[in-house]
């Protein structure tokens, strides 16, 4: 039988993580600029380094030994590292029946960072509905401008909030879906938040999309607006908003296509041409991955390059002209495509020579490889402007990163947002099929599940969107009898009450 842990050996060794993580503290913050900060805002941070030094480490071993003495372990310590650490080194001590240990924390200083994480969710979404911590969020689709019952439909099923994607539609049309959200939560004695989403430097397709289904071999020039590929074929041209990606594009990089739907890669790099004018670059594809049955490709759906690191200045013209009209009707900005510190700062600048008073929420959608790594100083840059959230954006993401890594990206995401103390939207695809189709997958709700993890779950347009946000709105509320974030709360089992 196996001997059991030494408390006095897992004790030095928290010490010394203790102590690595606070020297982490002391050297990476000169890199943040922080000068001026709330406390708040300082503590967050702190917290966030705490938490980037603990997870340098393998804990599985230590991990295990804690479990095996019955203390509390340092698997949910994301929005408290340095009180959890004190927690168990102060118990591990106990036990060794040594005094160099850490003081207990109190019970405020284990409690503030998620006390922190909820306020902070107010402050974007508004208070949660009474019988679930995590709020649902909304696409409006664009028939939202005209009728007003849509909006009211929506709400009245429990909406929490909802989303306007300036990617499609008009102006007049964003402000008039943002009133018909207003007047139906007033009626309905709801609040319900307005995020409008900048479209950033998202390549779409914008024409001459083949009439046959995509099949694996075919191949098709991507080309400016207007455009046909300078050499002399007669395969298909599909045009492409932001050309100006096409310019950045290599040989051999892959290329998705509508959320993965579509896949395949650079084989010829030409001269696009008007008129007999240059006025860009052709990309010539060959599909490689597509569905048994093929695939259409269709308007507005999105074009990635995952392997081209794009850089276009962001927030781009067109973010900066729908901005005036965001910012009369939005409680939160998305803001799509962000992967530079120096871009938060410079949309912040743009909405401040705008009007004055405080910022709307931004939300910091993570859609690259890029945003993925710079995350933690785009957190601090956005933190210390105004209120921010951060949207797991699982359909760019999932093409930008492989569908293998997204699951578990996804995870390390929620944990660093935690650490951070700042909410979490979850987002694209969740009940799709429910809201395109009426039926829920059985994978899906599974996944919708998962949503307790964040502070907001988001759901896309359909026509059975309605029932969709019902349907979540409910998985949510079951959801919050056993699980907060990922801390199980141990309610009482119902299934098998009748039993015994």
């Amino acid at each position: 039988m196996a001997a059991a842990p030494d408390p006095s050996a897992l004790l030095d060794r928290v010490l010394a993580l203790r102590e690595d993580v606070e020297r982490q503290v002391r050297t990476a913050f000169p890199g943040w600029p922080l000068a001026g900060s709330d406390p708040e805002v300082r503590a967050s941070a702190a917290n966030l380094v705490r938490y980037l030094a603990l997870r340098r480490y393998d804990l599985h071993d230590l991990q295990q030994d804690l479990i095996l003495l019955g203390l509390s372990s340092l698997g949910r310590a994301e929005a408290r590292v340095g009180p959890q650490l004190d927690a168990v080194g102060s118990a591990l001590a106990a036990l060794a029946g040594r005094g160099d240990g850490p003081p207990p924390p109190t019970a405020e200083a284990l409690r503030a960072g998620d006390g922190l994480i909820e306020r902070r969710a107010r402050g974007v979404f508004g208070p949660p509905p009474p019988d679930r911590r995590v709020r649902v969020l909304a696409t409006l689709p664009s028939n939202a401008a005209q009728d007003p019952d849509v909006a009211r439909r929506l709400v009245a099923a429990g909406a929490d909030a909802v989303r306007i994607n300036t990617a499609h539609d008009t102006p007049d049309d964003w402000e008039a879906m943002a009133a018909h959200v207003r007047a139906a939560a007033a009626d309905l004695g709801r609040h319900v938040a307005v995020e409008v989403d900048l479209a950033g430097p998202k390549m779409r397709i914008a024409a001459g999309v083949p009439e046959a289904r995509q099949q694996l071999g075919d191949a098709f020039w991507l080309v400016p607006p207007g455009s046909r590929a300078g050499s002399p074929d007669t395969l298909p041209r599909v045009e492409v908003t932001l050309p100006a990606i096409l310019e950045q594009v290599g040989l051999g990089q892959e290329v998705w296509f509508d959320d993965g739907k579509i896949g395949g890669h650079v084989v010829e790099l030409a001269t696009a041409e008007a008129d007999g004018t240059p006025v860009g670059t052709a990309v010539r594809v060959v599909v490689e991955h597509v569905g048994r049955k093929g695939q259409r490709l269709r308007l507005e759906k999105g074009v990635n390059f995952p392997e081209t690191e794009i850089d276009l200045p962001v927030p781009t013209a067109e973010d900066l002209a729908a901005l005036p009209h965001a910012l009369g009707i939005a409680d939160a900005i998305g803001f799509s495509f962000v992967q530079r510190p120096g871009e938060i700062d410079a949309l912040h600048d743009a909405i401040a020579a705008l009007r004055e008073g405080p910022p709307p929420a931004l939300v910091l959608k993570v859609e690259t490889r890029l945003a993925v790594r710079a995350l933690p100083s785009l957190i601090v840059h956005a933190l210390r402007r105004g209120p921010t959230a951060v949207m797991i954006a699982r359909g760019d993401l999932g093409v930008e990163l492989g569908f293998e890594r997204l699951a578990e990206v996804q995870e390390e995401l929620l944990w660093l947002c935690e650490a951070a103390h700042v909410p979490v939207i979850w987002a694209t695809q969740v009940l799709e099929a429910m809201a395109k189709r009426g039926v829920p997958t059985r994978a899906e709700v599974t996944d919708a599940a998962m949503g307790e993890r964040a502070e907001c779950v988001m759901l896309n347009k359909g026509p059975y969107a309605e029932e969709a946000v019902r349907s979540l709105a409910d998985v949510l509320r079951r959801m919050h009898r056993h699980q907060n974030k990922k801390t199980p709360r141990l309610g009482a089992l119902r299934a098998w009450a009748s039993e015994g």
